[in-house]
């Protein structure tokens, strides 16, 4: 029992911190970027939003409710990250972040959904060898929070430090991350197996 839960809770860590997952730690570094550590409780709110879409969608795949053209998902996954890191470029300096608090996590639930589809499949075979589904999914649940809460930590204490000690404008250093997020992003889309 201790084994299995360990091993869940590794495999959402890993879902979320491994390299070949960079769009999830993309999408985490644009949806982190306007906010510093005195905004903790939206943080967390918004980490969790998310972590629940994960989880909606995992469930639904896994009971058979939906499947999923992963072709399709490897579209949505980069096109949610360009709309944030859009989002960032034109509201970054305004207080856009702090307002419309249904309408964000809305946005991020909506876009958990999308990510968890992106890995579905793949843990679904996980998930359906356990006794309980519902555990597991819950236990990898609990291990991708624990991850992005690792990636929002790194972000936000960055941008505290090239706030504070190197003095970028808080307009700058989301305007430029977003920029370089946008970067990684567009080749991913124009790539994408989907136009092959």
């Amino acid at each position: 029992m201790i084994d299995n839960f360990i091993s869940n809770l590794q495999d959402g860590i890993y879902h979320v911190l491994h390299i070949s997952a960079y769009d999830h730690i993309l999408f985490l570094i644009v949806l982190m970027l306007p906010y510093l550590f005195k905004d903790w409780k939206r943080i967390l709110l918004l980490i969790t939003v998310f972590t629940v879409g994960h989880c909606l969608s995992l469930s639904l795949v896994t009971y058979n409710i939906i499947s999923v053209d992963i072709k399709v998902i490897s579209l949505l996954i980069p096109l949610t990250i360009l709309i944030v890191a859009l989002f960032n470029i034109f509201t970054a300096g305004k207080k856009t972040h702090h307002t419309k608090i249904g309408l964000l996590f809305f946005i991020a639930l909506f876009f958990g959904l999308i990510h968890g589809l992106g890995f579905a499949n793949d843990l679904n075979i996980l998930i359906s060898a356990s006794e309980n589904k519902l555990l597991a999914i819950l236990e990898i649940a609990l291990g991708m929070e624990i991850g992005q809460l690792v990636i929002a930590f790194i972000v936000i204490f960055l941008s505290f430090l090239c706030q504070t000690i190197f003095r970028f404008s808080k307009r700058d250093w989301i305007m430029v991350i977003s920029a370089i997020v946008l970067g990684f992003v567009l080749p991913m889309l124009i790539n994408n197996s989907l136009f092959s």
